[in-house]
């Protein structure tokens, strides 16, 4: 209960209001408001789903993240769902990048939605990046060559699903495959689905319902651990002529 307590205020504050006028906007006595802000009492279920479409929260989050952390409501649509998603600046008001360790990695698709998991994330500061929210995800395995496993790949968030590009490399949080970083096919329009493939074919494409799909990032640049032999570089070039030609291929075959 001392959760909700803090979140009515703290969102109350967020947009401006006084108990009084919060209260007028949810049809309520100011009383009520204070007596709920105070934790004297337990707000009812019928408040708590006006509070939700007021504020434009689910009901799980309200009762069980605190959202005091929050300066602003930097809130991002996530499927029906909106979730804590604040763009973390630093003393200059520079965007810092957070970065998912690959210990922590595991956890992320828990974590995700959660305001303390990602405030525990260390960050960094890239001054290149074109404007958006950015987060650092590490690269496990060798699906997408000449990426080495334990490189980084820093995405930029893509709310807008029409967004997504078919050819380019994204970092998708699915529900059933956890973390994954693939060139995609939009299929969306056509049977409601993202096709992943790997630039190592030695790997299958599979395709992902989009309902599935809950976080996004295109790729804005990479981190490498490693360096490149000469080697790597060639095979790049390849597997980057035959994928741009598959793409190709794939697009005339969709006008047939």
């Amino acid at each position: 209960m001392k959760i909700i307590a803090k979140n009515i205020s703290h969102l109350r504050h967020l947009k401006g209001l006084t108990q009084e006028a919060l209260a007028d906007e949810l049809q309520v006595t100011r009383s009520r408001i204070s007596s709920y802000e105070e934790a004297r009492s337990a707000p009812t279920i019928e408040f708590l789903i006006t509070l939700s479409d007021y504020f434009k929260l689910p009901i799980d989050i309200l009762l069980r993240k605190d959202l005091t952390k929050a300066s602003d409501f930097s809130f991002i649509d996530i499927g029906n769902q909106r979730v804590l998603f604040p763009i973390t600046v630093d003393k200059d008001n520079d965007n810092l990048i957070e970065v998912v360790p690959i210990k922590a990695s595991a956890g992320y698709l828990s974590g995700y939605d959660d305001p303390e998991y990602i405030e525990q994330l260390e960050k960094i500061k890239l001054p290149f990046l074109p404007t958006g929210k950015h987060r650092a995800f590490p690269i496990k395995g060798d699906s997408m060559l000449p990426m080495k496993d334990g490189s980084y790949v820093v995405g930029r968030f893509i709310e807008d699903r029409s967004e997504i590009k078919t050819g380019k490399t994204y970092v998708l949080v699915t529900l059933n495959e956890g973390m994954v970083y693939k060139r995609v096919m939009n299929n969306i329009d056509f049977n409601g689905s993202l096709l992943l493939m790997s630039d190592n074919k030695t790997y299958h494409d599979y395709s992902v319902p989009i309902d599935e799909v809950l976080e996004i990032w295109e790729f804005t640049c990479s981190i490498n651990t490693q360096e490149y032999d000469a080697q790597d570089l060639k095979i790049s070039s390849i597997i980057n002529m035959f994928n741009d030609l598959g793409v190709e291929l794939k697009a005339l075959e969709k006008l047939r």
